[in-house]
């Protein structure tokens, strides 16, 4: 079998910026930490972090008063983020920065008096932590159907803004679709999709003309994995979404079988090499990896952290 690992692939710079904030925030407060959410989409991560103290929440009463708080790189609503503030005794936002861009575009379209479009998921808690952001209200839509279902004035004061991990081609439509409803919206474009989402759907689009069978590691509540399957079904191409190695199926496999390997941008390596070495159980296996831009983003860590040790230092 011969295998061609995408490049890029795996953790993106809001994702490692996430892990060391929850880290970094163990090390000076010691455990427990409390994670309001999920930090990242994947189990693997999750489970490693709470081996080391943090503990996952879905609701704000599930934390102590006075207890320490990571926001999830997801981001939340603005009076979400004012609860956990008013309870915890140190409250650290691990929004991704990409998010918070969005965020910024809700406040200066609605600064300047534009009802704002969110194209996403409903439901997904990027799209409810961006939706928790907006003064006068987001419209949500996911799709071109639902683009037709807007009751809006054609030439209103309009805006629109994105999820940070959609597919690129999905989104393109969508907002084609609202140009031409309301030809007077403003937006970002596509600017709005992260550069990591971009460069781990391009790269499965540069490979699917030369596999037969795609295999993308990531949880099934993580977006961005889902949109990397749905790229390669949507350029014809067999593919799998896995959580683990455990996941795999002798019989998806062939002695001649060309696979494409890809990972989520909350998918940490050692799932990949888990899954070669499961692989090489079926089979004998050549490996190669794709030409693809090297990421070297870095995000610094939130302003949080270094206000918190400022005060700890203050007499």
């Amino acid at each position: 079998m011969q295998v061609i690992l995408c490049q890029p692939r795996g953790f993106c710079a809001g994702v490692v910026r996430a892990i060391q904030v929850v880290e970094e925030t163990l090390l000076r407060f010691g455990s427990p930490v409390y994670v309001l959410h999920e930090i990242v989409h994947n189990r693997r991560v999750v489970d490693e972090l709470a081996a080391r103290g943090a503990v996952c929440v879905e609701s704000l009463a599930e934390v102590p008063v006075g207890a320490v708080v990571v926001l999830s790189a997801h981001g939340v609503g603005s009076s979400v983020e004012a609860r956990v503030r008013a309870r915890a005794s140190v409250a650290i936002d691990a929004t991704c920065p990409l998010v918070a861009k969005v965020h910024a575009q809700v406040r200066r379209y609605e600064g300047d008096g534009r009802q704002v479009v969110l194209v996403g998921h409903s439901g997904h808690p990027e799209v409810e932590g961006t939706r928790g952001r907006s003064a006068a209200g987001l419209l949500v839509v996911g799709n071109v159907a639902e683009v037709r279902t807007l009751e809006l004035p054609a030439n209103g004061g309009l805006a629109y803004v994105t999820q940070t991990t959609l597919s690129v081609d999905d989104t393109r439509e969508v907002l084609d679709a609202l140009r031409d409803r309301f030809p007077e919206i403003r937006g970002p474009d596509l600017d709005g999709i992260c550069y990591a989402t971009q460069n781990r759907q391009n790269a499965v689009k540069e490979l699917a003309g030369r596999v037969d069978l795609l295999l993308v590691v990531g949880a099934h509540n993580s977006s961005n994995s889902n949109r990397l399957r749905e790229v390669g079904v949507r350029l014809g191409v067999r593919a799998r979404l896995v959580e683990t190695a455990d996941d795999l199926e002798p019989d998806w496999f062939q002695p001649d079988s060309r696979i494409g390997l890809t990972a989520g941008a909350s998918a940490p390596e050692c799932l990949v090499q888990d899954v070669l070495q499961r692989l090489a159980t079926f089979g004998e296996l050549t490996i190669s990896e794709s030409a693809g831009p090297i990421e070297a983003i870095v995000f610094p860590l939130p302003s949080d952290l270094a206000r918190v040790e400022a005060r700890r230092r203050t007499p």
